[in-house]
């Protein structure tokens, strides 16, 4: 049996008198699209940091490829690539110089200098490789550091929240890549706050609440869990009847979400908005997403 990519053995975390880990067990197997999901403070970046070995775990065990993370360092970081939420960058090189250096940190050589190449053009930098960081704008800068995160090759590879406040292209030009390297073998675990990124993206998911795991499945499992619809109601010029406020989930201006658990409630929502005399624009039915699962495990974090 082939070793996990990632192992995660009851691991805490204290920082003083906050528990930040409370006993987490996980497993990542080699060759995993991965989602970690979960609100802010829940636990993720911390153990991101445990992984990176930043910082280490108060109890427990934590092994990238088999190796440990504490006893066995410089294996566990050289099967490791992390892409940081920060856009923490070396202003004195040139993006190709950057990453030559991050190979060469990790023993990689001129060897590595094609991998390099491949990696800048597939990530649309082939025209800034000459270009000092600290000229590049913050897209291209994301861009940089995923290519540095990538520059020796790791078979793990660690995104945290990689996308957040980059452009519709990039987004799409880095999925695209990253896509390549996980069908190519790559193991690839990402955080994201864009959940329809984790359902496209990721075979199965793991939301964390408070420092613990709270579900843990395939993605598809975890949305059969939930099997709720959407009924999106666009009205004109009407307000929703009180009897149905219940079911609301979302409103913006006229357009309103309402959540059903069962496909009769279409026909009382639709009784009722008769009774008030509303003028329906457009419906539509949907089914329920991540984000419901989202909202219903961990929402209240």
């Amino acid at each position: 049996m082939a070793i996990p990519a990632i192992k995660i053995e009851n691991v805490h975390k204290h920082f003083g008198d906050f528990h930040a880990l409370k006993g987490l067990d996980l497993t990542v197997n080699q060759g995993e699209f991965f989602g970690l999901l979960g609100p802010n403070g829940a636990g993720k970046s911390t153990l991101i940091n445990i992984l990176a070995g930043l910082l280490r775990p108060s109890e427990g065990n934590v092994s990238v490829m088999g190796h440990d993370v504490v006893t066995d360092y410089q294996a566990a970081r050289m099967a490791l690539g992390v892409v940081p939420q920060e856009l923490v960058f070396d202003p004195f090189f040139n993006v190709r110089e950057m990453l030559r250096f991050q190979a060469g940190y990790f023993g990689r050589g001129k060897e590595n200098d094609a991998w390099v190449d491949e990696v800048i053009e597939s990530l649309g930098l082939t025209d800034k490789a000459h270009t000092n960081m600290r000229r590049l704008s913050g897209g291209m800068k994301r861009r940089a550091l995923i290519a540095q995160a990538l520059a020796h090759k790791p078979p793990v590879i660690v995104l945290d929240e990689p996308t957040a406040g980059v452009d519709v292209e990039l987004r799409q030009l880095m999925w695209g890549f990253i896509r390549r390297l996980n069908q190519e073998g790559h193991t690839v675990i990402l955080t994201t706050h864009y959940l329809e990124e984790a359902e496209e993206l990721c075979s199965r998911v793991a939301m964390m609440k408070q420092g613990e795991v709270v579900a843990l499945d395939t993605t598809a499992n975890l949305l059969n869990k939930f099997p709720s619809k959407n009924l999106c109601l666009k009205l004109s010029a009407s307000n929703m009847p009180a009897s149905l406020s219940s079911m609301v989930k979302h409103q913006d201006g006229q357009t309103y979400v309402l959540t059903l658990t069962e496909l009769s409630q279409v026909e009382f929502a639709l009784s009722e908005l008769r009774k008030a005399n509303a003028v329906i624009e457009d419906m539509q039915l949907n089914e329920a997403d991540l984000e419901d699962v989202f909202l219903s495990l961990v929402g209240g974090a």
